[in-house]
Formats: structure tokens, sequence, C-alpha cells
């Protein structure tokens, strides 16, 4: 997939956009390049991904990456605010849960 550009005279608008893909949880997540890890999220469709010690579900809050509600870890680097990360085609990225244990 890597590699693939958009031909300007194929699209209406003149997009060029080179489709990338990463993996979430082992499953895959196709996005456009230049896109945040929460922006391919949140297109497809996942509005959270971590939750709180008491087991709120945890997502973009506030997109500028001041508030650390979208951790999660990146190509085995944790806590990275996924609202500040560029996406990188193959990135792996795995949720984060900071649920309290009995």
């Amino acid at each position: 997939m890597s590699g693939w550009l958009l031909p300007r005279d194929r699209d209406p608008v003149g997009r060029t956009d080179r489709p990338i893909r990463i993996t979430v949880d082992g499953e895959p997540v196709t996005g456009i390049e230049g896109q945040s890890v929460a922006g391919m999220l949140l297109a497809a469709g996942r509005t959270s991904w971590r939750t709180t010690r008491s087991g709120a579900p945890r997502g973009v809050f506030c997109g500028i990456g001041a508030c650390f509600d979208c951790l999660l870890t990146v190509n085995d680097v944790p806590d990275v605010r996924a609202c500040r990360r560029p996406a990188a085609d193959g990135d792996e990225v795995r949720t984060q849960s900071r649920e309290e244990t009995a």
C-alpha cells in the first residue's frame, strides 16, 4: 500500500493523498499520510482506546497534547499522545489501560 499515489488528473480536487496502514492491537487501520494516530483512529470509528483507573473510557479530549487522555503505545514506546503523533506507515499501536487491580 505504501508508495501508491493518487494521480492529480483522477481526483476532482487535485488531491495526491498517500494511503498508509498501521496496526492497532493487531487490527489494520488505514489512513492518509500526514494524519495523526488519533485522526486515523477517529476516522476508523474508534472514539476511545484506553481506560482510566476507574474504568472510564478515554480517547481524544483536548486534541492539542495538553491533557494526556489519548495515550497509547506506538512501536513499543509507551505513553505516546495519539493527537500529537503523526502516523507512519507500518506503525504498531497498542492501547493502554490504567484500571485498578483488586
